[in-house]
């Protein structure tokens, strides 16, 4: 059976590594890299969208970065217990006129046994910003380990 280490129960240690390894995935923009982590059959609340399954949420993440440009995330570790994580969140993007937005969001995540990702909800916020505003400068992909957090950036 496929197992995604770091497993549960989570450690203060392991759930921090277990954001690290989302956050990276995620900066990839890759769906399929970034599907792997789930289970077969994830289910997911992002906004008002549902997917469910690992090809719905590879359509939901190629339609996103499709329309969000130039994506750029942060995650922190808010809070774990067991087999769940709380995470929370910001990303910068713009679309293809060029605007710029700050998108901060809250995300609950429950893991099966494997460390796979059964669960995923997510409640996030857009907010536009300029473009001299932008705090998340790196290339695209990894965020630097040199990198402020969102907490060092006072977000």
């Amino acid at each position: 059976m496929e197992t995604k280490p770091p497993l549960p129960p989570f450690t203060a240690e392991t759930a921090a590594q277990k954001v690290r390894m989302a956050e990276d995935a995620w900066n990839s923009r890759d769906p399929d890299r970034v599907v792997q982590v789930y289970t077969e059959d994830t289910a997911w609340r992002n906004r008002a969208e549902f997917p469910k399954g690992r090809e719905e949420v590879h359509a939901f993440l190629t339609q996103k970065w499709a329309r969000e440009l130039d994506y750029r995330l942060i995650k922190e570790l808010w809070a774990h217990d067991g087999a769940r994580i709380a995470v929370r969140f910001a990303y910068e993007w713009h679309d293809n006129s060029g605007h710029w937005f700050r998108s901060y969001g809250n995300e609950n995540w429950e893991f099966t046994e494997q460390g796979l990702m059964a669960r995923r909800f997510a409640s996030i916020n857009d907010f536009s910003i300029a473009e001299s505003d932008r705090k998340f400068h790196w290339l695209l992909g990894r965020r630097p380990d040199d990198h402020p957090g969102l907490t060092d950036l006072e977000l």
